[in-house]
């Protein structure tokens, strides 16, 4: 064990890094309860089409999948899951907002994650990122935190659009019963993540859980046992009639793009704060672990759920004493072990996962403080960006016209040096698919 992980080198023993595992596993564990709930959900009264449990097992087995890659060819303690923001772009504005099917959608992540494989191999997504303005990548994470938010308030009924304003909040009496769970899981996140309680977003869903039973907002089935066979995935469900079409091409870049900087933001806090670095400052085992979000993202895709990330969660393991993969395999084993739990977690009604939405826009805000706004050539377009994807119900929007506005205030800036080729590419393509809609 001690040669395979390096346990000696990295300063760590076996009982540090199993609490470490178990740690990271029950600060993210909360994606096995929201990501199938925003995969199969519905919006307006039009729904996705796939089903919770079968989204569930894609989820827990591509999770597993993934971070067992990490372990073994990275020997890192980061692990992976279909990642917050993706799932939401993938349902809200891809399939329920394009009016997409769910094939088109996995197609996109199929092509981004066998591109990143080969982008993994040789070494080029590191490129790619050098490539991208800096202020629009933290812009990119700040607006997905406020769409994400949107969702949440909206999925326990906090926000409204009949309250004679364009968008307000419900009163919080007895006919708002799921608002007034949904806030009072907010409050419960807060304070169990003020107080540095290891889980605590996963705690705030089982006791907002447990709260809504007497509000009548959580319902326990008639003979209800916690355990179940795992439910089959949407087996390699894609559609290839429209990959040439330049919605599609939006669709798979909006993916391509929000990953890329997911995992390498993820992998580069995680290896700061775990001290993984080698004598230049890179990550230690960069290619391996990118390789694993790539090759987790293909099963997650063959399975039937949205693109697998690193998740920012790993840092609580790293907290707790994680230093090798071995941390990342304990992990992985309790999302194989949550399987046969399903039953548990599709008890949990959207009011619970609400505050865990909100709470995860709060963590992506951060990104914001990062950003220069002094500079309105970079301050404007990251603004735009930011303002575009809430206000628009749009990931994708906010991304296009964020690009198009940087290129353009760059040039009136006259700092022509200081836009990316890609990013002039980019803006074209954006700007061509913006005149064909209106035209059409």
């Amino acid at each position: 064990m001690d040669k395979l992980f390096k346990l000696g080198e990295r300063g760590t023993t076996v009982s540090r890094e199993i609490i470490g595992g178990i740690t990271t596993f029950l600060a993210m564990s909360y994606i096995l309860a929201v990501n199938p709930g925003i995969l199969s959900g519905s919006f307006a009264g039009v729904e996705t089409g796939l089903e919770w449990a079968s989204v569930f097992t894609a989820t827990a087995v591509s999770a597993a999948v993934a971070t067992l890659v990490m372990a073994f060819c990275a020997n890192l303690p980061v692990a992976l899951a279909p990642g917050l923001g993706l799932n939401a772009f993938f349902t809200y504005s891809v399939v329920l907002g394009m009016g997409c099917t769910p094939a088109f959608a996995l197609t996109a992540v199929l092509l981004e994650g066998l591109l990143f494989i080969i982008l993994s191999l040789f070494g080029i997504r590191e490129a790619i990122i050098k490539s991208i303005p800096v202020n629009l990548r933290k812009a990119v994470a700040v607006g997905i935190g406020l769409f994400i938010t949107l969702i949440g308030l909206a999925n326990a009924g906090i926000t409204a659009n009949d309250t004679g304003t364009l968008i307000g909040f419900v009163n919080f009496d007895f006919k708002h019963a799921s608002a007034i769970v949904g806030m009072l899981g907010l409050v419960i996140t807060i304070v169990l993540y003020s107080l540095k309680v290891p889980g605590s977003i996963l705690l705030g869903i089982i006791i907002t859980t447990i709260l809504g039973i007497p509000f009548g907002v959580t319902t326990i089935p008639e003979n209800f046992a916690p355990f179940s066979k795992p439910a089959s995935p949407h087996l390699f469900m894609f559609e290839w009639s429209n990959v040439l079409s330049v919605k599609f091409f939006i669709v798979f870049f909006t993916f391509l793009f929000t990953d890329l900087f997911d995992t390498i933001g993820t992998l580069l806090g995680v290896a700061e704060q775990a001290n993984l670095k080698d004598e230049e400052g890179n990550v230690v085992n960069a290619k391996g672990a990118l390789m694993s979000d790539a090759i987790g993202t293909v099963v997650g895709a063959c399975l039937g759920t949205s693109t697998v990330t690193s998740f920012v969660e790993s840092s609580s393991g790293v907290a707790a004493g994680a230093r090798t993969g071995l941390a990342s395999v304990v992990t992985a084993l309790l999302f194989l072990v949550a399987l046969f739990l399903s039953p548990l977690f599709a008890l949990i009604p959207s009011a619970a996962t609400a505050p865990a939405l909100i709470f995860v826009g709060f963590l992506m805000m951060r990104s914001v403080m990062g950003i220069d706004f002094t500079d309105i050539s970079e301050g404007i377009p990251a603004f735009i960006t930011i303002m575009v994807m809430p206000f628009s119900y749009s990931i994708s929007k906010g991304i296009i016209f964020g690009i198009i506005s940087y290129v353009l205030c760059k040039v009136v800036a006259r700092k022509f040096k200081e836009i990316p080729l890609i990013t002039w590419i980019l803006a074209a393509i954006f700007l061509f698919d913006i005149i064909f809609e209106a035209v059409k």
